[in-house]
């Protein structure tokens, strides 16, 4: 949510909908599908090219002993999410401490031990394994932003999705295929962005 704006954090949680984040006691924080959703990992791929995904199963039984290892996991990237106190603490705090263990004592690589993490983070807090709400309906829930026309590529006119998984490089004074972006088109970025949260 914050490439939308301009990786500004104070936008974000101004436009949060505390009262649906308390009724839900967690919710995602990134609406859109890239990168995650509909199903990043799936287990039934004859690929050994996606390190995570191979690791996952296994992993996964670590964390979360007794339960069935799921046919695929999605969820929007990238651990961006909101958990009330109450949500938090329906595992005891023994839990959060084992999965620092984890953290601390696997082999994995870091990079493939942190998208595990990444795509946990919602199990954890007690939702399906594939969880990918409705675009539209996320962010009219979670930052108010309702009766966006949604499409593959965009929410409105003013939410363009991104293309990539990573931001590309120099972003945001480069553009998603490298052309440079003026002072000026900058500052409209922001304004909209700004000008989007106060009305609200």
């Amino acid at each position: 949510m914050t490439t939308l704006y301009m990786v500004n954090g104070i936008p974000v949680l101004q436009a949060l909908q505390l009262p649906y984040i308390l009724s839900e006691g967690y919710i995602n924080l990134r609406c859109v599908w890239t990168l995650g959703c509909p199903a990043e990992l799936k287990f039934d791929r004859e690929t050994q090219d996606r390190p995570t995904e191979v690791a996952y199963p296994k992993a996964f039984a670590e964390l979360f002993p007794g339960h069935p290892v799921p046919d695929s996991v999605g969820v929007a990237c990238c651990a961006q999410f909101a958990a009330t106190r109450e949500k938090i603490r329906e595992r005891p705090r023994e839990d959060y401490e084992y999965y620092r263990k984890w953290l601390r004592e696997t082999d994995l690589e870091d990079a493939t031990s942190g998208r595990i993490m990444e795509y946990s983070w919602h199990i954890i807090f007690g939702r399906q394994a594939v969880h990918c709400p409705d675009v539209a309906e996320c962010y009219c829930r979670t930052f108010g932003l309702c009766n966006l026309v949604c499409e593959q590529d965009k929410c409105g006119e003013r939410w363009p999705f991104p293309p990539y998984s990573t931001l590309p490089q120099g972003w945001p004074q480069k553009g998603w295929k490298g052309e440079d972006r003026s002072p000026e088109y900058l500052a409209n970025l922001r304004n909209t962005s700004m000008s989007t949260v106060a009305k609200l």
